[in-house]
């Protein structure tokens, strides 16, 4: 692969308009020293990039170019969906979008109806805030805020005791149920309204912000987002880790196809299999138990297209185009394992390029495609060749402290 530019503070994101420029978001994440809050950056022939916009919410996930501007997925609190165009005119999509908690708001792409879709991630690891919340690098506090359902649904009244760090005086304890703030305990039978904007979910919304609605429930954190050219929408979707009050084992990360109004299980399922099978017993708790006491009156659980090797972080992808030896094979970020802050220390998998085969959605490495953390990939409309943003040096170090490397964020581009 060869080397466009270099130089990014953990980027995330990147788009091409319609000659073919290429345009970097950069998360604004503050790590090893990098100055916060996201930025837009067009990128020049040379590698050189011009700041079109500064300051914006961090994280940011995702970076879309349509129709002359860009739309750009701010995850900070709250979360938000922004507009820049070409001449630098900035302007707000939607806002008050949920945030402040383990995901975001994620990237956004336009259907075949000229919708805006967009995912939004789940606040927690498995619907019930724990003090996991301090091991989160891009989060590291408590309280933080809890979840909000698609769909309306009934609580089986789990509450899982902790101690109680808001209250270190006293050295108590206390319960936290599902769906509730830290310290706020739930009953069996207890109704949790549905409503929009809501998290774990994907979403949609006319280019202007208005109409939004809810496409889909129950997908923990879709990340990464493509059409494909029949016109169904794909997800990748990061599965529970093995954290917190409510740890979930051995859950991969996994491929959907979105439909509108369907459940995709979480928290409660995983790929199609309830918490509570033993394969998914974690080792750093107590076995999961369901949350939500009304199954019957939600969708049956999607299964997945495919389930990722464990750890592997699937994040961004994209469809090869028409003429390319790969026409209509779906390329997807692999951005790699985060142990052992998602799960028990292991050997680092992920951190590549891999393929899917739509025929029977079959997964295949891309050779030589080994990069530090690759999180974006997409094809030139002009020349196909592939194009991979690589965010940078960051690992998770046995300490739960982050050992990373401002400005050794990377955008690659090769053909296969």
């Amino acid at each position: 692969m060869e080397l466009v530019a270099e130089g990014f503070n953990f980027p995330t994101s990147f788009a091409f308009d319609e000659e073919g420029e290429v345009f970097v978001a950069e998360s604004g994440l503050p790590f090893a020293g990098a100055k916060p809050g996201g930025r837009v950056l067009k990128i020049d022939k040379s590698g050189g990039g011009t700041c079109l916009k500064e300051s914006l919410r961090q994280p940011v996930n995702g970076l879309l170019y349509w129709k002359g501007g860009f739309y750009i997925s701010e995850g900070g609190y709250p979360g938000r969906i922004s507009r820049l165009d070409l001449n630098g005119n900035w302007s707000t999509v939607l806002d008050e979008l949920p945030g402040m908690g383990n995901y975001h708001t994620n990237m956004a792409v336009i259907g075949p109806d000229e919708k805006l879709y967009f995912s939004q991630g789940a606040l927690t690891n498995s619907g019930i805030i724990g003090l996991d919340a301090y091991d989160i690098g891009w989060l590291n506090r408590l309280p933080h805020n809890a979840d909000v359902p698609g769909y309306d649904i009934v609580l089986t009244g789990i509450n899982i005791e902790t101690a109680n760090p808001l209250d270190e005086k006293s050295g108590g304890r206390t319960e936290t149920g599902a769906f509730s703030a830290f310290g706020m305990k739930t009953t069996p039978g207890q109704i949790v309204k549905g409503r929009v904007p809501c998290t774990a979910s994907v979403m949609r919304c006319n280019p202007d912000g208005s109409e939004l609605e809810l496409v889909a429930w129950g997908l923990r954190n879709a990340y990464g987002l493509v059409f494909l050219p029949d016109g169904r929408l794909l997800a990748t979707d990061q599965g529970a880790d093995d954290r917190g009050s409510r740890p979930i084992g051995n859950s991969p990360d996994f491929l959907f196809e979105v439909s509108q109004g369907k459940w995709y299980g979480w928290p409660d399922f995983v790929g199609g299999i309830p918490v509570i099978d033993q394969s998914l017993l974690p080792e750093r708790g107590p076995a999961p138990q369901m949350l939500l006491a009304n199954h019957a009156e939600l969708p049956e659980p999607e299964r997945p297209l495919l389930a990722f090797p464990a750890h592997v972080a699937a994040v961004k992808l994209a469809v090869a185009p028409k003429g390319h030896q790969w026409a209509q094979h779906v390329f997807v970020a692999l951005f790699g394992d985060e142990v052992p802050m998602t799960g028990p220390a292991g050997p680092r998998v992920g951190r590549s390029i891999a393929r899917i085969d739509p025929v029977d959605w079959s997964l295949h490495e891309v050779p030589g495609s080994r990069l530090n953390r690759p999180i974006d990939v997409k094809f030139h409309p002009v020349s196909g060749e592939m194009y991979v943003l690589d965010f940078g040096e960051f690992e998770i170090t046995s300490s739960m402290s982050i050992a990373a490397k401002a400005g050794s964020g990377k955008l690659w581009k090769g053909a296969l």
